[in-house]
């Protein structure tokens, strides 16, 4: 138990490996006390303001910023890959309209290795080239699933849109304003990667297997849904729905926080101070709620933001407005996690990249406390 021993004396107090380094990466910086987050030494708040998804993408994959041509490239890639495998539409039509959504987004994200050509390739660059089909696809799954579920046909990506405009083209069957695309834009941006948060963690620990990306991006998929990660966003909008009115949001909280419960949207592992990529889902939610003239939501969360700060000095997080954000650009709620993973391909596939270039395989310790060791006795003397 000698080893065991150490490993407890190494990281005692770090349950959830709270605080504890697991890798070296070029991919995300965070800096949870000043409030930094970085995509490969870029600040967020440019990418945010400066940036387009598919240079971000870029970005993650290859280390530095592209070259006009680079990029012209890499958009020209993005949008001939977004047709899904007949097989895998066919899944999508076969699923039942009831099935949540991101189960059936994992499932079919898994579906799409039996389809493609080099998903047993595990080349640099077989690898870069199935990161620009997942990402370019996954958006297809989701706005595919969306319409079949509501009795509708899917509508066949479009090459003339970006990736952002198309989703949303992809998701209402007419294309969206400049407004509604930069917005959904955005949103990709900032969700892009955030280093090793659990399922980009999950993702990481089947590629250090030598497993392939398909794997690799189901299982983090598998991570992203639970409600204390990217399932948040969608908790938020409950939350918001059950409150109503923004008359009955001072109530509603004081009651929560009488009971000590987890406020979503509130509060993050890292974060000590305001989540960076808040500030901008904030102004968009303001912005869209004017545009729209329904500022109800945004309303309410402005008001639920204001009192859990003044009484428990808590920032919103990336998930509070980005509900709000959705809501405005008539997104379901159930769908907000898989806009996520749409996203996040882009990082959990660049953390991917990065895994397979310096592997070595993940494999912590666990501290037993189980009884000490014991004899074995028969069953009939039990």
């Amino acid at each position: 138990m000698t080893q065991v021993a150490s490993a407890r004396e190494t990281t005692s107090g770090n349950r959830g490996l709270e605080g504890v380094v697991a890798a070296d990466s070029e991919v995300c910086f965070i800096d949870g006390l000043e409030g930094r987050l970085w995509y490969r030494g870029y600040n967020i708040h440019e990418l945010a303001d400066k940036s387009t998804f598919e240079e971000v993408c870029y970005l993650l994959w290859n280390g530095e910023l592209p070259k006009a041509d680079a990029l012209r490239e890499l958009d020209r890639q993005m949008r001939s890959q977004r047709t899904l495998y007949p097989e895998v539409l066919a899944f999508l039509r076969s699923a039942p309209r009831t099935a949540v959504p991101m189960s059936v987004l994992r499932t079919a994200v898994s579906l799409l290795a039996l389809y493609d050509p080099e998903a047993e390739d595990m080349s640099p660059e077989a690898n870069l080239r199935k990161a620009i089909r997942l990402t370019a696809q996954t958006t297809t799954i989701i706005a595919a699933f969306q319409r079949l579920r509501n009795g509708q046909e899917p509508v066949p990506p479009s090459t003339n849109l970006s990736h952002a405009a198309n989703f949303l083209y992809m998701l209402r069957g007419s294309e969206p304003n400049d407004v509604e695309a930069r917005c959904v834009d955005l949103i990709l941006i900032l969700h892009a990667d955030h280093s090793l948060n659990a399922s980009t963690f999950a993702g990481r620990v089947i590629a250090s297997t030598l497993s392939d990306m398909h794997s690799a991006a189901t299982g983090a998929i598998a991570g992203l849904k639970g409600p204390l990660h990217g399932g948040a966003n969608q908790r938020v909008l409950e939350m918001l729905a059950e409150i109503g009115d923004v008359s009955r949001v001072e109530p509603y909280v004081k009651d929560l926080l009488a009971k000590k419960a987890k406020i979503m949207g509130f509060g993050h592992r890292v974060y000590k101070v305001e989540d960076p990529r808040a500030v901008h889902l904030r102004e968009w939610a303001r912005l869209l709620a004017e545009r729209t003239g329904n500022s109800k939501w945004y309303d309410m969360s402005v008001e639920m933001e204001r009192i859990v700060k003044e009484e428990k000095q808590i920032s919103v997080n990336v998930d509070f407005y980005s509900a709000t954000v959705q809501l405005c650009l008539g997104i379901p709620a159930d769908l907000f996690t898989c806009n996520f993973a749409a996203s996040r391909m882009a990082g959990w596939t660049a953390h991917v990249l990065e895994q397979y270039r310096s592997n070595r395989l993940i494999r912590p310790l666990a501290e037993y406390v189980g009884p000490a060791e014991r004899p074995y006795v028969p069953i009939a003397t039990r």
